[in-house]
């Protein structure tokens, strides 16, 4: 994939390029109401989750129930040997979630940790589990053979700020073997070093070589890197209290350090902050390839690479959406989709797994996304404590 001609940003930072056409392309395109799978046929797991018949999908595709216990569940990482680590951010907990069968639905939760401050973030890496607190990032060493009794947890790195506020964080190990730490902004529009605040940095396994990757991040939840490009994009979640349909939350790329994403001067690529906005010009900075919906909480990302999905959505974007919390009509509460073209431009956003809202009324609440051996995608679902499996069956 490549970067993008400085002419294509430049359209991007005039707001005259969108793809995903309502709101000044914040708002995803729709699907045909004839395209909707999740039918009931041969789905045993809708009769006992009855809420389940409320999630809208893509014709051939159904929804079912993987883990139905574990409480507050957020990031997700899943092992080569197929152990789930669950991350808490409500919580204080971190869980592995097993499938001692293999019949693709847990049947055991273990607590692997407690007692830690918004352990929201876990990574995996030869036989290490790794979790973000909101200051630190503690390591568990060869976890995998010390479920029943976990070892001390090892600190890593423990130089992040303390704030709560946009403190809680996703963290992932990208292709140069580094471990991602965001730092998002203490507040919901202020101006910091961001040298330490709003921010993503990047590490060595062993907390070493900290380092700052890229700026002006109100707060990122998410991030994945391409599968074959190995570039790295993440989401964004936009400020509040700017109205109910601006600004937009973002799905950024970012395939090298060094790039600044305009917070807190610009919103979206192309909105200058009504405080702020006359200290920087929008143009200074780097837009997002793909305006996402006003407030809609995007989370966690992951790029589709596996072997279970149609062609169709290989090496396209899946963007858990939490949800609104005080725009005058919900919105979000879905696992969306933007795809590109070969040239890496961001070609439409529109939902994929739809219906944890209904009407004003919410009853889940997507967190991030993660793909198991055999193609399928879990979901998390931090309201209900669930973990949802999303299948392809053709049918």
């Amino acid at each position: 994939m490549r970067r993008l001609p400085l002419f294509v940003i430049g359209l991007f930072s005039a707001g005259l390029l969108c793809v995903g056409p309502l709101i000044g392309c914040d708002t995803p395109s729709e699907r045909p109401d004839d395209d909707v799978g999740n039918s009931d046929v041969e789905n045993p797991h809708l009769e006992k989750y009855p809420n389940l018949k409320k999630i809208d999908l893509p014709e051939g595709f159904q929804i079912r129930m993987y883990a139905d216990d574990v409480p507050n569940a957020r990031s997700l990482e899943l092992t080569p040997n197929g152990t789930l680590f669950v991350g808490n951010r409500a919580g204080d907990k971190v869980f592995a979630v097993l499938d001692t069968d293999d019949d693709y639905e847990a049947d055991e939760v273990n607590t692997i940790t407690s007692g830690k401050r918004m352990p929201n973030g876990v990574a995996f890496r030869n036989g290490d589990l790794y979790v973000a607190e909101v200051s630190r990032v503690l390591k568990f060493p060869d976890i995998e053979s010390n479920l029943d009794d976990p070892p001390e947890p090892e600190v890593i790195n423990d130089n992040f700020p303390s704030d709560g506020h946009h403190g809680w964080k996703y963290i992932a190990f990208g292709p140069d073997g580094k471990l991602y730490v965001p730092v998002g902004a203490p507040c919901n529009i202020c101006e910091r070093d961001q040298q330490v605040y709003s921010n993503l940095q990047r590490m060595d396994p062993d907390g070493s070589n900290k380092e700052v990757y890229a700026t002006g991040i109100r707060n990122t939840v998410g991030f994945d890197w391409h599968p074959e490009t190995g570039e790295l994009y993440f989401t964004d979640n936009g400020a509040d209290n700017l109205g109910d349909n601006r600004p937009p939350d973002e799905l950024n790329y970012a395939p090298e350090p060094g790039m600044d994403f305009g917070y807190p001067y610009c919103h979206g690529g192309d909105m200058p902050d009504p405080d702020l906005g006359d200290e920087a010009d929008c143009s200074e900075f780097t837009p997002p390839i793909q305006k996402l919906g006003p407030h809609v909480a995007a989370l966690g990302m992951e790029f589709y690479d596996g072997e279970m999905f149609p062609e169709e959505y290989h090496n396209q974007a899946f963007i858990a959406e939490h949800g609104s919390w005080n725009r005058t009509n919900k919105i979000g509460y879905r696992v969306s989709l933007v795809t590109f073209d070969e040239e890496g431009n961001a070609t439409d956003y529109r939902p994929f797994a739809d219906g944890w809202l209904q009407g004003e009324q919410d009853w889940g609440r997507p967190v991030d996304v993660e793909l198991m051996d055999d193609g399928s995608m879990l979901v998390s679902d931090d309201a209900n404590g669930q973990i949802y499996r999303i299948i392809y069956t053709g049918e």
